[in-house]
């Protein structure tokens, strides 16, 4: 897998080049996280592709780390709460240079620390261990409330799914958020419209999304969750708002890069046969 070999790359300040960079960093982050998929022989195909670009942005362009130290109390904070999406944070964490990139095939493999859900305990560079849907918003208030404690600058980013905001947990964070005047708080909605039984509204309908999000309390602005101008356009605007948490609603489609994959509800649970990774890994080097 050389196309998408991963190789530790640093954060950059936003320029034209920088985007095309990014575009070359989702394309190998990609091609690597399906790869790992087809060695696990199990995961979250389209859930992990529509979300790429949005993590991508946030660690090569906006989180503030150090690769060594995984403990460094200036840090940003990310927590990934649709936490089945953990292949496309090991890679990025990879090409970062937290972790080792020979670890990156160990995916959910009993003995390694990238089990299918982020592990804290085995993966101190994943902040929170995650996996049951609904509690990321939650941990993150807890965070960001933390930090405002105790004076420090630092961001917390929160990734939710669109099906994760039919748990009620989720709106009870949503209030906390409002009423502490969360501002270091950014939760971003990787907004696919698939959960794994179907349509997102049709199994329980979420919609209006934004009035819903501002209704609580929140500064809420929608993006293209596949454009980095617009995506970094959106973290930056969020970064200047005082006295509310932001939400951004990124608009994505399920397994975004690989043609038979997208906006498919029967891709969401599975991990691709070699015959489809091969196809898939062809029109991603294209």
């Amino acid at each position: 897998m050389s196309e998408g070999q991963c190789a530790a790359v640093p954060v950059a300040e936003e320029t034209v080049s920088d985007i095309k960079r990014l575009k070359d960093i989702a394309r190998q982050t990609r091609i690597e996280v399906l790869c790992m998929l087809t060695e696990a022989g199990s995961g979250h195909i389209g859930g992990c592709l529509s979300c790429v670009d949005i993590v991508v942005s946030i660690f090569f362009m906006k989180i503030r780390m150090d690769a060594a130290d995984s403990c460094w109390v200036e840090r940003d904070r990310f927590v990934l709460s649709k936490g089945h999406a953990a292949p496309v944070l090991y890679s990025v964490l990879a090409r970062r240079g937290c972790i080792d990139c020979d670890l990156l095939m160990g995916l959910r493999k009993w003995d390694s620390p990238l089990q299918g859900h982020p592990c804290a305990r085995l993966l101190p560079a994943a902040e929170v261990s995650t996996g049951s849907l609904g509690q990321g918003l939650s941990v993150s208030n807890g965070i960001a409330l933390g930090l405002k404690l105790d004076n420090q600058q630092s961001r917390v980013y929160c990734l939710l799914g669109d099906g994760e905001m039919q748990e009620g947990q989720v709106w009870e964070a949503a209030m906390a958020s409002a009423h502490y005047r969360l501002d270091n708080l950014c939760a971003i909605i990787d907004y696919n419209k698939l959960q794994i039984d179907g349509r997102v509204d049709d199994i329980m309908r979420i919609s209006p999304v934004s009035k819903k999000w501002e209704a609580f309390g929140w500064n809420v602005m929608t993006v293209n969750g596949h454009d980095f101008d617009d995506i970094l356009a959106g973290f930056n605007a969020a970064e200047q708002v005082k006295g509310q948490p932001t939400l951004i609603i990124a608009n994505t489609v399920k397994g975004k890069g690989v043609s038979f994959y997208e906006d498919r509800v029967e891709y969401h649970g599975v991990s691709p046969t070699k015959d489809e990774l091969k196809l898939a890994v062809q029109e991603l080097k294209r």
